[in-house]
Order: structure tokens, then sequence, then C-alpha cells
């Protein structure tokens, strides 16, 4: 679990300032602020930095010459920085899309619980966060269209279509390849590398299959069983996928740590108040503030008994996985026809999209057996 975050920026007339830090009782001193501020001087570049000063283990992210700002993770001496590297690129952008303002000073405590889970993130938390990003969904948008595009043509679309603050192209593309997302290679007689999409990102509601399997075994009192199933039905009759709502659902429950605890346990059963309380040793400090995000955005339908007591169920749950980009086949064929791209090009994509195959039918062959 990290130390504490700091936000520092470079005045020339004050030297280093602090713009906010978490918690208000993080000390550190002058000295060091001078080291990291000298350790980014040397490389001159965007990015992260990670060292060793005394006791301090640090993780240090720094935004570039444009809106030079320094994002401080301060970590024990037995985590590794590297591992915060996607989170620091991730919040910096939040930061600066808040920066003018000045919302994002009431932000650090979220930022810094949303940091501070980043390395143990699962699958899904994780592809929320490279969804929720603008940058990201605009390079997925991209490749959807064309399947591939050469890193040097990408860097400049992208700075034309974005012009909300601060991105680190590299570290992105570095967090969508780590993610398997896209890949990048070369390719003989071409100026830059290629930018491949190799799996898609699949956001979707779902029913509840689990709790409406059995729902009086999952907690729910008998007499609510058929009401419980005719809310849901009611529900994804009207329900129409879109991205406002997927992003919706995705920042203020997904990515939000404590919302997510409170999903997370309605997923597998349907609960009382008292029950929801003992999340608290879970790090939920807001149990209300966390029911509202869920009843705002239909996730929970809550059930009251002529005693009052109230069961809160799960109305939709969330879904969201990597899909393999089969229709990718059709635009390829189509670019080979209309000479949009190199045959080397479109050849090596191929190779690509047939070695990213392998693992899949791999695994469908398994399910097939078992």
């Amino acid at each position: 679990m990290p130390i504490g975050l700091l936000l520092m920026r470079w005045d020339v007339k004050v030297s280093t300032e602090i713009l906010a830090k978490y918690p208000d009782e993080l000390v550190i001193s002058e000295e060091t602020l001078m080291q990291i501020y000298a350790a980014h001087e040397y490389t001159g570049e965007p990015g992260m930095i990670s060292l060793l000063v005394g006791p301090l283990n640090i993780a240090s992210y720094y935004t570039g010459r444009e809106k030079p700002l320094y994002i401080i993770l301060l970590l024990n001496l037995d985590e590794d920085a590297d591992a915060y590297e996607g989170g620091l690129s991730d919040i910096s952008r939040v930061i600066f899309q808040n920066y003018e303002d000045k919302a994002f000073l009431e932000m650090i405590p979220f930022l810094f619980q949303r940091l501070s889970t980043y390395p143990n993130l699962n699958m899904e938390q994780s592809l929320s966060i490279t969804y929720i990003d603008e940058v990201n969904r605009l390079i997925i948008n991209r490749l959807r269209e064309e399947g591939v595009i050469t890193k040097s043509e990408l860097k400049i679309w992208l700075k034309d279509q974005y012009r909300e603050g601060f991105f680190d192209v590299d570290a992105i593309l570095m967090e969508l390849i780590k993610k398997e997302i896209i890949k990048e290679t070369s390719v003989k007689g071409m100026p830059s590398e290629l930018i491949f999409l190799i799996n898609d990102m699949f956001m979707i509601r779902r029913p509840p299959i689990k709790l409406l399997k059995n729902p009086s075994e999952r907690g729910l009192p008998e007499q609510f069983v058929d009401d419980y199933n005719v809310e849901v039905r009611k529900f994804f009759q009207k329900y129409r996928p879109s991205e406002e709502d997927n992003l919706k659902i995705v920042d203020e429950i997904i990515v939000d740590p404590q919302v997510y605890e409170i999903l997370r346990l309605l997923r597998i059963s349907i609960v009382t108040k008292n029950t929801l309380e003992k999340l608290r040793k879970k790090g939920v400090d807001d149990i209300d503030a966390g029911l509202k995000k869920l009843w705002d955005n239909q996730m929970i339908h809550v059930f009251q008994d002529n005693k009052g007591n109230e069961y809160y169920a799960l109305l939709t749950d969330f879904h969201s996985s990597l899909v393999y980009p089969k229709y990718m086949l059709k635009i390829i064929i189509h670019q080979y026809e209309v000479k949009s791209k190199s045959n080397g090009v479109l050849l090596e994509y191929l190779n690509v999209l047939d070695n990213s195959y392998k693992p899949v039918k791999a695994q469908l062959a398994e399910n097939k057996e078992d």
C-alpha cells in the first residue's frame, strides 16, 4: 500500500511548489523534492522515474515542459515502483482535465485510493480504466475503422484530435500493448512502426444470472422472488446499450474502489444493510453513497418487508472483456481491393491476427472437451 501522493510544480521564483498532497500529514523535505526535479531534468522527457532517497521509495511522473507537473507517489521500500506507471499516467490526464478550475484538489484522496489499487486490479477494473480514458478510446475507435496505422501518423492525429491537455503517447501505447489490445511491430519498407488492433473491448449490461437462478438461496425472502424476476425483465425490455451508459457505470462504479466492493458483494448475495455495514472492514467508508450511485445507475432494486427490513438486490450486472476482432477480416479484404494499404502491411496484419487467435482457438477446443 503506497504511503502518500503529492502534486508539485516548478516555479522559477519559489523553486518547488506543492499544489496538493494526501494525506495532509505527509511530510517530504525540500531537498528530496529538488532531487526529484533534478532527476526529471536529467532525462528531459515526460514519463515516470523511480528513485530511492534515504528511506523513501519514490515513483514520480513528469508531464513534460508544455504543462510541467510532477505527480509523486511515495511507496514502501518493498513495493515495485514500475507497477504504478500506468496508474500515474492515467491520473495525470484526470488531473489535467480538472486543472483550470482547480477541481482536481478535491479529487486527490480518490485518485490516491484508485492509484493504490492499480497493481492488484482484476481484468474488469483494468479494462474499465482503459475504457474510461478518452485518448485510449480515440486510439481504439481509429483502429476499429482501419485495423492498422503507423505510429508516427497516430501521434500526429492524436495531437490534432485531443486538445484537452497532456498525454504521453508512448506510455499509453505501452499500456495497450500490455493489456493485449494492440501490437506494435515493424514492416520492411515502412517509415515507422505499425500499430495493430488485436483485441477489441466489449462492454454491456447483463442480467444477474447467478442470483436469478435461485434468489431465495442468495438471501431474498421467498415473497419477493417473483417480483425480482419481473423487475429484471422490465429493465432489459427497455435497455439499449450505449457508450454513454457504459462510461457512466465504469466511472461511477467499476473504477471507484469503494462502490466496486459493494457491487462485488451484490453479485453473489442479496443482502440487508447490516450485511453491507461489514464492508467497512474492507475500507468502504460511505455505504449510503455507494448504494446511491448503484441506485442512480439502475444497478440495484430494493425490496422492503412489512417489518421495514430492506433487501438490496442486483437489478443488472455489468460485463467487460476483450473480444477477438473477426470483423477486421472484412476490413482487410476491402483495404486490399481499394489498395488503401500495401500488401506487405496487410499480410503482416493477417499474421498478427492469426497469432493472436491461436490462444482463443486453443481455449475453444479445451471448452469443447470439457
